[in-house]
């Protein structure tokens, strides 16, 4: 009771974090949960007879900073669709902010018109995400720079490359290079070079038709070093592949390949396997069963950067220091 008689009402401060975690990579949102120290939040998505998409929420999110794991990596149409059924059930129960955590950007390669006609379905997506009702977009290495641009909502897009940067420092290799598989990847193949203290290698070659590309030149010296190829994504293993041999031929000791993204579509596994490749290194933004993985693979985590991310963003705490 206050003086005057009348009741002094202490409000309690609801504001809390809450993970969730779709179909699409339950493992990662596990182990970012454990980074944290909190558990996954219940929540069921299952599938009507005719494959429409369900979801029920089985706790309250009222007033809650709610953060959904879900990479829209293959089948990306059910994931994507997932994702945006999971944010709009959230905003309508009343979730104070709803983070999409999406640790491979699905549909990011389509990010301009190439030719007339073309769509942007980068942007498309973008659109999507936004009216599902997702307050805020944390991502890892976004295939193109400009695709933070799309969204008229905070974007924090992480980095992989300082996590394989680490692991190759860590391996105690000796007379490196790094090398770009494509003139488009050089920015990215500089960065880690210049982290390293190592020389750069570009490879230019030229792209016929989707998922098909030729070797065309080899710009640096290779001879008697070990050569780590840089890429963010491998999706056919074709591009990997044929700079991996070009260099091979061109007198390298040993060559690596290090990704954030494996999609590994179609013959990707046996093609790698099959290479020339020492070892290939990758993150798991996107599920690595083991019937995926090509022999020879090292799998690094990108839970302890994304759980230091929730983190800060939970705590309204910078996150530009992850990207240092």
């Amino acid at each position: 009771m206050n003086d005057d008689g009348g009741v002094h009402l202490i409000l309690p401060s609801y504001k809390r974090l809450k993970l969730f975690t779709g179909l699409a990579h339950p493992e990662l949102a596990f182990e970012i949960a454990s980074h944290l120290g909190i558990g996954v939040s219940a929540m069921r998505v299952d599938r009507f007879k005719d494959g429409e998409i369900r979801v029920g929420i089985d706790e309250t999110v009222r007033g809650v900073d709610c953060f959904v794991v879900q990479p829209t990596c293959p089948p990306v149409n059910e994931n994507l669709m997932e994702l945006l059924i999971i944010a709009d059930a959230m905003r309508r129960a009343s979730a104070k902010t709803v983070t999409a955590v999406i640790p491979y950007y699905g549909y990011a390669r389509q990010d301009r018109k190439a030719k007339a006609r073309d769509p942007i379905t980068a942007k498309l997506v973008a659109n999507l995400l936004v009216t599902a009702g997702c307050d805020r977009i944390l991502t890892i290495d976004l295939h193109a720079g400009q695709i933070q641009g799309f969204f008229d909502i905070p974007v924090d897009p992480l980095l992989g490359m300082p996590i394989l940067a680490k692991y190759v420092r860590d391996s105690g290799l000796s007379n490196c290079v790094i090398a770009s598989p494509d003139i488009g990847g050089t920015v990215r193949a500089r960065a880690m070079a210049e982290k390293l203290g190592v020389g750069l290698v570009v490879i230019d070659k030229r792209r016929p038709a989707p998922n098909i590309s030729e070797v065309m030149n080899i710009i640096g010296d290779v001879k008697g070093k070990t050569v780590i190829l840089i890429d963010d994504i491998i999706d056919t293993g074709g591009t990997i592949v044929q700079a991996a041999e070009a260099i091979h031929n061109a007198g390298a000791k040993q060559v690596f390949a290090a990704c954030t993204h494996a999609l590994l579509s179609g013959h990707a596994k046996d093609l790698l396997s099959a290479s020339v490749l020492k070892k290939v290194i990758v993150t798991n933004t996107i599920p690595m069963t083991e019937d995926r993985c090509p022999e020879r693979t090292e799998v690094l985590s990108v839970a302890p950067l994304l759980a230091e991310a929730i983190k800060r963003i939970y705590q309204d705490l910078p996150v530009s220091t992850l990207f240092e």
